[in-house]
């Protein structure tokens, strides 16, 4: 890791400087990560800014990421290497018709380190220095979870054909999790954790500003408060950082100053993605609007 960032209020600093607003407990959090060469599993809904929290890590860094999206059937090899069977296949052509190779010293080729595909995992435990975000975690299956215990333990890899690879300098890993499904307590012991909550109305007013520094005051705090509203609607899909930022891009390109019934009714699709959600607050009348700016 950077050896200048030596406190959590460095690394606060760092991903400021990126443009991602961390609090002062997921700053210490992957600071300890750094630190203490721990993995950090981060859960919370969707659209809190797990995954942006990884590439602001690298970016402030200056160091590479590699992303590992989880899924339901995701094996080991997959996220590790896989062999690159066509030069494989043309290697053995070609060998047997120039020098008529015998079949064992040609199996003994096949598997060298050339025809090796790394895959986000085996990358970033070549790299010196890197971020490795394992996504979605929850989506994958107990077996993944067994391979991800193993490797994370003691940052080693074992390729049969190659033998152990073990990094000079693990890599920063962070696990993001919707909660789908619960993590296995075994991985979870692994790891340090950190729930990340939506922002407050003040955090993403400013977390506005930030992303979109021409958008005024007033539609950055319309904004931000209807955010609130709508988490705390019950809803199917509560909006996301993502979503205000749609949302708020949105409303400025139609030149809206002030949030309004009518504005809000326009770009309703950039901000709730389920038509239920959709139909829920047009029947509570867009109660989600300021009542000094609803019509």
């Amino acid at each position: 890791m950077a050896p200048s960032l030596a406190s959590a209020l460095e690394f606060q600093a760092a991903l400021e400087r990126v443009g991602y607003l961390a609090d002062t407990e997921l700053a210490t959090a992957c600071f300890l990560a750094s630190r203490l060469r721990r993995p950090l599993l981060c859960e919370g809904e969707a659209g809190v800014g797990k995954t942006s929290l990884a590439t602001s890590l690298a970016e402030a860094l200056s160091i590479p990421l590699f992303r590992l999206q989880c899924y339901e059937g995701l094996t080991a090899s997959q996220a590790l290497y896989e062999w690159d069977f066509a030069k494989q296949l043309l290697h053995v052509r070609v060998m047997s018709t120039v020098d008529g190779s015998s079949a064992a010293g040609l199996e003994a080729d096949l598997y060298d380190r050339r025809f090796l595909l790394p895959r986000a995992v085996l990358r970033a435990f070549e790299t010196s220095s890197s971020v490795l975000l394992i996504d979605e975690v929850d989506r994958a299956d107990d077996e993944f979870e067994a391979f991800l215990l193993e490797a994370l333990s003691d940052f080693s890899l074992t390729i049969p054909e190659l033998g152990t690879i073990k990094p000079a300098i693990p890599p920063l890993v962070i696990l993001t999790s919707n909660r789908t499904r619960e993590v296995h307590d075994a991985l979870k012991r692994r790891c340090l954790y950190h729930w990340i909550e939506h922002p407050s109305e003040a955090r993403e007013v400013e977390i506005l500003s930030r992303r979109l520094p021409s958008l005024s005051a007033d539609l950055a705090g319309d904004v931000a408060s209807a955010a609130q509203r709508l988490r705390s609607a019950s809803l199917l899909k509560p909006p996301g950082v993502a979503e205000i930022l749609d949302w708020a891009a949105a409303l400025q390109a139609l030149n809206v100053e002030r949030l309004d019934r009518h504005s809000a009714e326009q770009t309703l699709g950039a901000i709730l993605k389920y038509r239920e959600d959709q139909e829920r607050v047009r029947a509570d009348d867009f109660a989600f609007v300021r009542p000094e700016t609803r019509d």
